[in-house]
């Protein structure tokens, strides 16, 4: 095992609504991210993916919250800083965030070394703007972003040319740990493809020490990532490689995701599409069994009353199911 870069320990977050109720959008997550991997969070659409990546920044403002758990980033907890602390040496430094439709996190009114100049002066107000011109265009080369890009507005950027610029942005003070937020999202495919080999060359340069890549797309973390986790209603539910957990996974609703996608690779495009019924528990009451239960088509009377925790599996996986990992892999056998 190579050295731990990021290591989250029951992290749990939740937001408070205007009308004091809380929404347990992160349950008890833990994750290890070693230097030069890439880890993928998958999941559908407010399974809390976007929440645990705020959360991973250790940056929290209403109505997000801190409830309990640490994140450990080189060594270093973040978890129980002041919030002024971790924005001036945490963020950007330690760990970077691309947030969803991160070209929109541009500022119309400014050209883009303008924007850069006040994200660095953000941290140290003294470096000198000729310094940070250096800075930048050294970065954006090093991306293949050519430097001109520095003296343009958004306005005069393709949506695919704005995401790649603020990737750029986001590494520019060489971050251990980068978190992409469906960095390819609402792109056309040539520039989904031009932002994933973007990702890609920053990791083989050693601009970031791990990346954590999020999306609901199970085929792209296969291609992108070294490992995935797949996460429902607030709880990560899988573990494993990449590879374990597009084409041979264990928890049901995993397997559920993965008939659902249309997938390229062969032995799996000619399985026929099926659809996970129902919706997820509301976060706000959360279920005390099994999140999956009322989904899932082989729950028994038990998922729905105790507690359901990671269960190690072999070939160092994990994932949280009453059924033991023979049993389940039998009761797939007969069901296929």
């Amino acid at each position: 095992m190579g050295k731990v870069i990021l290591d989250v320990r029951e992290l749990s977050t939740k937001y408070v609504t205007r009308f004091g109720e809380s929404v347990y959008a992160v349950d008890r997550v833990s994750l290890k991210v070693e230097e030069g991997k890439s880890l993928g969070i998958a999941g559908e659409s407010g399974c809390g993916k976007s929440t645990l990546a705020l959360s991973l920044m250790g940056y929290y403002f209403a109505p997000l919250h801190y409830i309990s758990g640490d994140i450990i980033i080189d060594g270093v907890n973040i978890s129980k800083m002041h919030p002024d602390e971790v924005r001036r040496k945490i963020l950007g430094k330690e760990i970077a965030y691309i947030p969803q439709a991160a070209m929109n996190a541009l500022n119309p009114t400014l050209k883009i070394i303008n924007f850069i100049e006040d994200v660095i002066h953000a941290h140290d107000p003294k470096v000198p703007k000729k310094q940070i011109y250096e800075m930048a265009r050294q970065r954006f080369e090093e991306l293949g972003l050519p430097a001109e890009v520095l003296q343009k507005y958004p306005v005069e950027l393709s949506g695919g040319m704005k995401q790649r610029t603020v990737i750029a942005t986001s590494v520019i003070l060489s971050p251990k740990v980068l978190i992409a937020d469906e960095p390819s999202s609402a792109l056309d495919v040539t520039s989904q493809k031009m932002v994933i080999k973007m990702l890609r060359d920053m990791m083989e340069r050693g601009l970031v020490k791990a990346m954590i890549f999020i999306t609901h797309e199970l085929p792209l973390l296969y291609n992108v990532t070294d490992d995935i986790m797949v996460m429902y209603a607030g709880q990560i539910v899988e573990q494993g490689t990449a590879q374990q957990v597009v084409f041979d996974p264990l928890h049901p609703y995993s397997k559920g995701l993965m008939g659902s996608i249309i997938v390229p690779e062969s032995g799996v495009r000619d399985v026929k599409l099926t659809a996970i019924p129902g919706a997820p528990p509301n976060l706000k009451r959360p279920p005390q069994g099994c999140r999956f239960a009322d989904r899932c088509k082989y729950v028994q009377a038990e998922c729905r009353v105790q507690s359901i925790y990671m269960r190690e599996a072999a070939n160092n996986r994990a994932y949280r199911c009453i059924y033991p990992e023979e049993q389940l892999r039998k009761v797939y056998e007969n069901e296929g």
